[in-house]
């Protein structure tokens, strides 16, 4: 049941930190800055706040230094916001696997693609 809540609280502090962070927040390093996923420790005293930053590895480093430095007024307006006892410590960290998980995609489309070529080969293919 415990882990049930976790989840609830997990999307909904990502939800109010991504609205937070894209309209509210106005540090110009933040431009680039999109929530991906928040993980709530069981005991919900650490949230875990993984995001994607667009542009180059000064951006990125530039990016987690605003989120850090914006972490106390973040958590402040989650405690204004969400009807929680206790707000989770915010823990910023880049989303890992980025260029992972867009490489497989890449492969899968080209895998499909070779499939679709097959099967318009074996269509035309005379008897």
């Amino acid at each position: 049941m415990e882990g049930h809540r976790a989840e609830r609280v997990s999307e909904t502090i990502r939800e109010e930190l991504s609205e937070m962070i894209g309209f509210e927040l106005t540090d110009p390093r933040l431009g680039t800055v999109q929530v991906t996923a928040v993980r709530v420790a069981p005991d919900l005293r650490v949230a875990e706040v993984s995001v994607k930053v667009a542009g180059a590895e000064e951006q990125h480093r530039q990016a987690l230094e605003a989120l850090d430095h914006a972490r106390n007024f973040l958590r402040r307006q989650l405690a204004v916001r969400l009807a929680l006892r206790r707000i989770p410590e915010l823990l910023f960290a880049e989303e890992e696997g980025q260029d992972a998980r867009s490489r497989i995609e890449q492969l899968l489309k080209r895998v499909h693609k070779q499939q679709r070529k097959s099967a318009v080969a074996l269509e035309k293919k005379p008897e």
